[in-house]
């Protein structure tokens, strides 16, 4: 008997502070593990696996994410209700947002997407014990204004061989981004955050193994004088080899939304 197998899209979120991002491994907490424990609990004996949209590093959150489900043999009876009860069973940092069904020509890694990233940071003063989770505080003063110039430089299309940890020799490294700013932040607040935060956005369909956590980490080192506006432009030539090193940290980037062609 041939086997059927069943395809569903599916959104999440979650807080990844004490998460060690979405890959699974052996004795760690990430979202993928919790992910596919309550599915193994919801979903009881029926075969199923998933397959994660991109991965987050860890303590890195996601307001929206998503991982595509593999059902075997039979179809799930009440999308609604299977939305509820895996949300019951899921722990309170992650929550299910949505699920559908799609067919088997969809592929989640290979489908046509774009993505929306936000790294929330303030400087000059240390933030509330509250914020760490979701924003990055760099206690020295930044040239803000320098850096909003800074961002810009990163639109369009550009080799970011000088951003990506970790390449292999068939990793593409010309990439092109829609959407590269900073502003002040008026999108994600809280009582306990600073007064004025701000946030750095940057949208995209495909990005490399921490290269907007190195766009951020070289705006900062631009913002504190370490690095020079000419020395940046000069970073997207693919003959000159100055690769930044210092990667920003995690807490602050947000995978922010997450647009499929389907």
């Amino acid at each position: 008997m041939k086997r059927q197998r069943y395809y569903y899209l599916i959104k999440i979120q979650y807080l990844g502070y004490r998460l060690h991002g979405w890959q699974r491994q052996p004795g760690l907490k990430t979202v993928e593990g919790l992910v596919k424990k309550t599915l193994k609990f919801v979903l009881g004996d029926l075969q199923f696996k998933i397959l994660g949209s991109s991965r987050t590093d860890a303590m890195v959150s996601a307001h929206e994410s998503a991982f595509e489900l593999f059902t075997d043999h039979e179809p799930l009876e009440n999308m609604a209700d299977f939305l509820v009860v895996f949300n019951k069973n899921l722990p309170p940092d992650i929550r299910a947002l949505s699920i559908k069904e799609v067919d088997a020509g969809f592929n989640i890694i290979q489908h046509p997407k774009k993505k929306e990233y936000l790294y929330l940071f303030s400087f000059g003063r240390k933030s509330h014990p509250f914020a760490a989770p979701l924003m990055a505080t760099f206690p020295e003063k930044l040239d803000i204004e320098l850096m909003m110039e800074g961002a810009k430089l990163f639109e369009g299309k550009h080799s970011f061989h000088n951003y990506c940890t970790k390449p292999t020799p068939h990793t593409i490294l010309e990439r092109e981004i829609e959407i590269c700013e900073i502003r002040v932040n008026t999108e994600i607040t809280a009582s306990f955050f600073p007064d004025r935060s701000y946030l750095l956005r940057v949208t995209g369909t495909g990005f490399l193994r921490n290269q907007i956590r190195l766009i951020m980490g070289s705006l900062v080192q631009l913002g504190r004088g370490e690095l020079s506006f000419a020395e940046m432009e000069k970073s997207f030539d693919p003959d000159v080899k100055m690769l930044m090193t210092y990667i920003a940290p995690g807490s602050g980037l947000i995978l922010n939304k997450v647009d499929f062609e389907v």
